[in-house]
This record gives structure tokens, C-alpha cells and sequence, in this order.
């Protein structure tokens, strides 16, 4: 009877444990992680250099006195504009009119004298030495005749050139002697205006291997233009032009200045001003450009991307960057068209892993996060 029993229970053991096994499912595989990616595409690419700078005028010139004076009275505003030609200063023309004056009295009496020498040597009433010494006498007050109309001339201090005048060094009254070392003002021609700044000689260098290997070409219609921005940051509303770069190296900073003339004619830029050139480099027909999130660094620091292959397996890919433009960096090598590159979810795999690739959306990412903004984040009104 007890072994009957014993047999019953097992059998009733055996018999649920093989129900329960039949109701148990296998777990179904884990499904293949989601990243973002962007595909790789060439794009033709304008590339630029931001470069800081100073203006300088386009003409400017010292203003000295050439005789010996005194100043009789200031002819100008300072700060104002003048033209060229205008009077600036009038030096007391008194001992110059004196001068003149006394050359012209002498002068009828000597040429007389030399007309009559002249006649007479024809007749041999006078002898050559004697027409000679008349003659020169005639020359020599001629001389100082035409001198004495310079001086006097001198003595109206003009402005040889058209632009801004600043403070003068002098006032009425004051003695001022011919080309002295201080001049008496400065004017400066501000419109148009120059822009000087520096290139190195390492990037000069860069630019031509570039052009040499074919990865930029300078046949853009605008190569030539420059952009400007102020130094508030923001930008100057006229285009410069790259008139010439420098042909000798400064030895201090190891770099060659280029010259960009910019029109000023409301006078915003001023001489001395600091700026940023934007230089336009050349044309890329080729350029990658990636999301700068899309770049994360090895151990070494080396920029590394990583990819979704043909089957959808994840790769990575050392990468040589040029520069970053915007939010997206400028790759020199590493990619080619058609590569997917990820963008998110790259934490989440591993190189050789299979994954499920669906496009990088930029702009609703964007808009999700100006969404979620809580309301003390959002900008005022």
C-alpha cells in the first residue's frame, strides 16, 4: 500500500513537471541598437580665414613748414576735413615780400645793361668777359626773383592732400623753422581705408600645398573679397579688397602682411582700429563636412569617427581634421562619400556590433530641446 502511494506521487511530480516545461517559452534575441547617423556627402565649400588686424589710412601726410616763420594764423578746425589745396596756415610773408621786391627793382636796370653788352659786342665795343660778367649778373637776379616768389609762396601753408586733420602743434604766433622735425598736423585720407593683417608663414605654406594638390582652387569670381568684423563683433556692411601680400617675412613674428582696402565712407573705421579679416582662401569641390558631435578622441587625442558599414555593422575610422566651421568640422581625411557616420548613440555600441540606423534629424533635436525649456531658461521678451 505505501509503495502504491510513493509511485502515485512521483508520477504526479513527473507529470506537472512536464506540463510546466511545455508551457515555458524561449526568450525571444535582443533586437539590434538604434543610432543616428548622417551620411557623408562632398559639397562645394568656400573656405575662409579669420585673421586679426589693425586699419591704417590710405594717404596721410605730415605738415611742415619750408622757410622760416612766424605763424600769423590757423586757417582750420581741427578735426575737421580739408581739401586738397586748402590753406592751413599763413606765415608772416613780410621779409619774403621784401625779397621779392628787391629782385624785382634790380632786374629791369640789369637786363638793360646785358641787352646793351649784347649789341655792343657785335661792334667788339666791349669785350666777351665783359658781356659774360653782365649776363650772369642778369641770370643771378633772375634766380633769386623766381626763389623769392617760391618763399613767399611758402608762406600760404596748403594741405597736399584731401582728408581728416587732427590737433595742431602750433598756434598763432609761434616761431616755426623750414622742414622742422615736429610737423605742425597730420591729416589722414580715411575713405577709402586700409586693413593690414598678418598671415604666417606656416599657413602660407599650408594654402599652397593645397592648391598645389588640388584640394582648393582660387578661380572663384570673388577671391579677392575680404569681410570685415569690428571689434564689438559685429559686421562691417561693405566688402575690401585683397590688394597684395607682402613679399618679405618679418623675422620677429615669422609672418607676411596682407593688404585689404575697405570703403569708409561714413567713417566707422578709424586708423589704428582693431578688426578681424575674414580672407577668402579658395574653393573646395570636394569638402566633408561632419557634426562636430560625431567626433570623440582616441586615448592619443586622435580624432576618431565611428561608421555603419554596408552591414550594419559598426567600424571606426581615424579621421584628420582641418578646421571646425560652425558646428560641423571640416575633414581632410578618413571619409568618403557615402559612409554613414553616427552621431548618437555611439556610447551604446561597440566596433562589429550589428545596429539599426535611421537618419540624424539636426533641426528636430533642435526643437525638442527649445520645447523643453523651462520657462526661466527661455529667452525674455
Amino acid at each position: 500500500m505505501m509503495k502504491r502511494l510513493l509511485a502515485g506521487v512521483l508520477g504526479l511530480a513527473l507529470a506537472m513537471g512536464l506540463t510546466g516545461c511545455r508551457g515555458k517559452t524561449a526568450a525571444p534575441p535582443p533586437s539590434a541598437p538604434e543610432v543616428a547617423t548622417v551620411a557623408v556627402v562632398a559639397q562645394r565649400l568656400l573656405l575662409t580665414t579669420d585673421i586679426p588686424g589693425r586699419t591704417s589710412p590710405y594717404l596721410i601726410a605730415e605738415i611742415r613748414p619750408q622757410v622760416n616763420g612766424i605763424i600769423q594764423k590757423r586757417l582750420f578746425t581741427e578735426g575737421s576735413n580739408v581739401e586738397a589745396g586748402q590753406e592751413l596756415y599763413q606765415i608772416d610773408p613780410a621779409p619774403f615780400q621784401a625779397a621779392l621786391d628787391r629782385a624785382q627793382a634790380n632786374l629791369p636796370a640789369l637786363r638793360l645793361r646785358a641787352d646793351r653788352y649784347k649789341e655792343a659786342l657785335v661792334d667788339k665795343a666791349v669785350s666777351q668777359q665783359d658781356f659774360d660778367d653782365a649776363d650772369a649778373a642778369l641770370k643771378q637776379v633772375e634766380a633769386e626773383l623766381e626763389t623769392a616768389r617760391i618763399n613767399l609762396n611758402y608762406t600760404h601753408v596748403v594741405s597736399p592732400i584731401y582728408g581728416r586733420i587732427g590737433k595742431s602743434t602750433v598756434t598763432d604766433g609761434a616761431i616755426v623753422t623750414a622742414y622742422q622735425p615736429t610737423p605742425l598736423a597730420t591729416i589722414q585720407q580715411l575713405d577709402p581705408i586700409y586693413v593690414d593683417v598678418p598671415q604666417s608663414t606656416t599657413e602660407l605654406l599650408r594654402l599652397k600645398h593645397r592648391l598645389e594638390d588640388g584640394r582648393l582652387n582660387n578661380d572663384d569670381a570673388n577671391q579677392n573679397k575680404v569681410q570685415l568684423i569690428l571689434e564689438d563683433g559685429t559686421r562691417y556692411p561693405l566688402e575690401g579688397t585683397l590688394q597684395f601680400r607682402d613679399v618679405s617675412v618679418d623675422p620677429t613674428t615669422g609672418s607676411v602682411i596682407l593688404r585689404a582696402i575697405f570703403p569708409n565712407p561714413n567713417g566707422v573705421l578709424l586708423p589704428g582700429m582693431f578688426v578681424r579679416a575674414v580672407v577668402k582662401e579658395g574653393v573646395s569641390d570636394k569638402a566633408i563636412l561632419i557634426p562636430q558631435q560625431a567626433v570623440s578622441r582616441d586615448p592619443k587625442g586622435n580624432p576618431v569617427a565611428t561608421i555603419v558599414d554596408t552591414e550594419s555593422r559598426v567600424g571606426q575610422r581615424m579621421l584628420t581634421l582641418d578646421r571646425a566651421i560652425g558646428d560641423q568640422w571640416l575633414v581632410a581625411s578618413g571619409l568618403a562619400p557615402g559612409d554613414r557616420v553616427i552621431v548618437e548613440g555611439v556610447q551604446k555600441v561597440r566596433p562589429g556590433a550589428v545596429v539599426k540606423a535611421v537618419p540624424f534629424d539636426a533641426g528636430q533635436k533642435q526643437g525638442a530641446e527649445s520645447g523643453n525649456k523651462s520657462p526661466s531658461t527661455a529667452p525674455s521678451k
